[in-house]
C-alpha cells in the first residue's frame, strides 16, 4: 500500500520554459520513481478560467502541456495523469469548502491581490481559486504538495479548511504539508532582476530548437553597473550547473575567477547543452500532437482512476454533512 499521496496540477498557459521544467515538471519525475508514493498529476483548465482567456487557446494549449508531460517523462501507469475537468467532484467538493470558509481567508490571499490588480475586471473565480485548488488536494486525501514557494499561503488554506471540516463534522482529511525543495529561481534572460515567464526572448521554451535556443541566449544580459555581481551571469551558471557537466562549470567559474570570462564561449556551451539535454523530449512530444487520440485516452483514463478515489472520499463528506 502506498504510504504518500502526492498531488499536482499545473495551468494550460502555453509552452513550458526551463524554469517550469526545472522548478516543476523535473521534481514531478523525481516524485513518481518512488515506489510508495501515489502521485495524481492534473492538468488544471478550470484554474485557467480565473484570468482571460481564449476558447480555441485553451484546448489547443490543453493538448500541448498533455503531450508536454507525457513527452519528459510522466508515466500514465505509474502515476494519474488527468485533466482537472473531466473529474467532477473537484468543483462539488470546492463549493461545500465554499461554505465552510470566510470571506477574510480569501481576502488576505497575496495572489488574488497582485492579480486582481493587474485585471482589468477581477472575477469571483479568481477570489475563490484557491479553495478549488484544496478541494484539488482534499479530493484525494493528499499527505503533500510539491510547490514553489509563491504557493505556501494556498497549501496553508487547505490545511486549515481540512481542519475546520474535520472539527466540526468528523475526520476525514490529513493536513497536507508542503513538498519543497531548495528554492529555485531562474530569471529571465534579458530582465535578471525578475523571474522567467513565457513571454518573448526572455524564456527559453523546452520546445526551442537549439538555433533558437542560441539566439536568446546571445541576447542574455550579463552587464552590471557599479562593480555589482551580475544576476545576468549567475543565472547563466544556474542553468549550466543543471544542463552542463561540473567540468564545464568549474572551466567557466575559474575564467570568471581570472576576469578572463569570454560570454559567447559560455552561451554557445550553453545552448548546445541545453538543445542536447531536450532533443529526445522535442521528437518524442512531436510524435504524441500526431497522435490526439491517443492522448485523449491517456486523460480519459487518468480522470477514470481518480474519479474512484474522488467519488468515494465525496460519498464520505456527503455522508458527514448530511446531503443525501
Amino acid at each position: 500500500m502506498k504510504s504518500e499521496t502526492i498531488v499536482s496540477g499545473a495551468r494550460a498557459s502555453g509552452k513550458l520554459h526551463i524554469g517550469n521544467y526545472l522548478g516543476a515538471l523535473k521534481q514531478w519525475l523525481e516524485l513518481q520513481k518512488k515506489e510508495t508514493t501515489q502521485c495524481y498529476f492534473f492538468i488544471a483548465d478550470l484554474h485557467g478560467m480565473t484570468t482571460s482567456f481564449n476558447p480555441k487557446e485553451l484546448s489547443s494549449n490543453t493538448l500541448d502541456v498533455a503531450a508536454t508531460y507525457l513527452a519528459a517523462g510522466i508515466d500514465p501507469k505509474k502515476s494519474i495523469f488527468f485533466l482537472q475537468n473531466h473529474v467532477l467532484e473537484h468543483a462539488t467538493l470546492s463549493w461545500v469548502f465554499n461554505c465552510l470558509t470566510p470571506l477574510g481567508e480569501l481576502y488576505r490571499m497575496t495572489q488574488f491581490k497582485d492579480k486582481a490588480q493587474s485585471e482589468d475586471q477581477a472575477n469571483s473565480g479568481l477570489l475563490t481559486y484557491p479553495i478549488l485548488m484544496a478541494a484539488d488536494i482534499l479530493i484525494y486525501k493528499a499527505t503533500a504538495v510539491p510547490v514553489g514557494d509563491d504557493q505556501t499561503q494556498h497549501i496553508e488554506l487547505a490545511r486549515t479548511v481540512a481542519r475546520k471540516f474535520n472539527n466540526r463534522f468528523g475526520k476525514i482529511f490529513p493536513e497536507p504539508q508542503t513538498y519543497m525543495r531548495k528554492p529555485l529561481r531562474i530569471m529571465s534572460l534579458t530582465d535578471p532582476e525578475k523571474k522567467m515567464s513565457k513571454t518573448g526572448d526572455e524564456a527559453l521554451l523546452m520546445d526551442d530548437e537549439p538555433k533558437e535556443i542560441m539566439r536568446k541566449l546571445k541576447k542574455a544580459v550579463t552587464a552590471t553597473e557599479g562593480g555589482k555581481k551580475s544576476p545576468g551571469v549567475e543565472n547563466l551558471f544556474l542553468l549550466l550547473e543543471h544542463f552542463g557537466t561540473k567540468e564545464q562549470t568549474d572551466y567557466f567559474r575559474g575564467q570568471q575567477k581570472n576576469d578572463s570570462l569570454k560570454f559567447s564561449e559560455l552561451k554557445e556551451i550553453l545552448a548546445r547543452d541545453i538543445g542536447n539535454y531536450f532533443v529526445e523530449y522535442r521528437e518524442k512530444k512531436q510524435e504524441l500532437l500526431g497522435k490526439k487520440e491517443y492522448l485523449a485516452e491517456v486523460l480519459a483514463d487518468g480522470a477514470n482512476r481518480a474519479h474512484k478515489v474522488a467519488a468515494q472520499t465525496l460519498f464520505e463528506v456527503k455522508q458527514k454533512i448530511g446531503l443525501l
